[in-house]
């Protein structure tokens, strides 16, 4: 290695025979993942490994049949950097090579986008503004008092439905494939967590500080639950599901801090939730449960991270 490499290190054969069998331990194949997508050297070892298994002929022949139904997408071999590493005399393995060889063909920003789920696509985006918005509306438009209150019985509710349309089999067409990958897995459903709460915690907390507060308790109280409910949902998901799991969590917020407007006229509704949530958020038992509670979802969901090592439930 000279000293205008820019990788500190590179591939090995070993590595690369282990990768290509599955045996690699999984933050080593995470590295060399990453390492691939700028290395074409290592791209082409690794690619040479992967083509000497059974899933590499699948893969070649996959990849032959892909390009014979889309003519128009057929590449010379001096267009794409890396290309050697796609060819047959390069120990070629289809989609694979597609990825691993040289420079990825599909922009970072669109595999951000892709991971970040739908934090920064589809409607989910729209329908945080709306909640927002609408909160917003009812407070200064409306004069609804309790606007703040209303807003802080369901922003809690906004990461699980997030976490909830961002990974399993109806939010992912290649979920089977995804799952087993070193790539996907909990690191993919974290990673959309991150992007979901990235979103709405700020969001929804600037909201909050601009609405009245007429009782309510502060506006970023409900950072704590909303983190809480979003590593429940992850850790039960685990087990049922994600949309059953959201369902779980988001549904036991909304009925312990809807439960007493029950039955109750009007303004005094208004008034009952603010207590209600007073008892959920405020003070500091309040919130050390909750941080107990985030503690204990983390520990759960730690423990079976080898359930997202396979399709969840839908």
């Amino acid at each position: 290695m000279t000293h205008r490499d820019s990788h500190p290190w590179h591939v090995g054969d070993d590595q690369a025979t282990r990768y290509a069998e599955g045996t690699l331990p999984e933050p080593d194949a995470w590295s060399l993942e990453k390492h691939v997508e700028d290395c074409a050297r290592c791209a082409s070892r690794v690619s040479a490994a992967v083509g000497g298994t059974a899933a590499g002929t699948v893969l070649a022949a996959v990849r032959a049949a892909v390009l014979e139904s889309a003519p128009g997408a057929a590449v010379s071999e001096e267009a794409v950097p890396g290309r050697a590493a796609m060819t047959p005399s390069a120990g070629a393995a289809g989609p694979t090579q597609a990825v691993l060889g040289g420079r990825p063909v599909v922009s970072r920003l669109a595999r951000l986008l892709w991971a970040a789920g739908p934090a920064v696509r589809g409607a989910w985006l729209p329908a945080v503004l709306g909640v927002a918005v609408a909160a917003l509306a009812l407070s200064y438009g409306a004069g609804f008092p309790g606007a703040r209150a209303l807003l802080l019985a369901i922003a809690p509710v906004v990461p699980v439905a997030g976490v909830a349309l961002s990974y399993g089999p109806h939010a992912d067409p290649l979920h089977e494939v995804t799952a087993a990958t070193p790539g996907g897995g909990l690191r993919l459903a974290l990673t959309r967590t991150v992007a979901v709460l990235a979103v709405s915690l700020p969001l929804l907390t600037l909201t909050g500080l601009l609405l009245p507060a007429s009782g309510a308790p502060a506006a970023a109280a409900w950072l704590l639950p909303g983190l809480a409910l979003a590593l429940a949902s992850l850790a039960l998901a685990s087990f049922v599901g994600c949309r059953a799991a959201a369902g779980v969590t988001g549904g036991g917020w909304l009925c312990a801090v809807l439960a007493p407007m029950a039955g109750a006229p009007g303004g005094a509704a208004t008034l009952r939730l603010a207590e209600q949530l007073s008892r959920c958020l405020d003070g500091v038992a309040a919130q050390g449960a909750w941080a107990a509670a985030a503690v204990l979802s983390a520990a759960l969901l730690t423990a079976r991270r080898p359930a997202y090592d396979r399709p969840l439930r839908p």
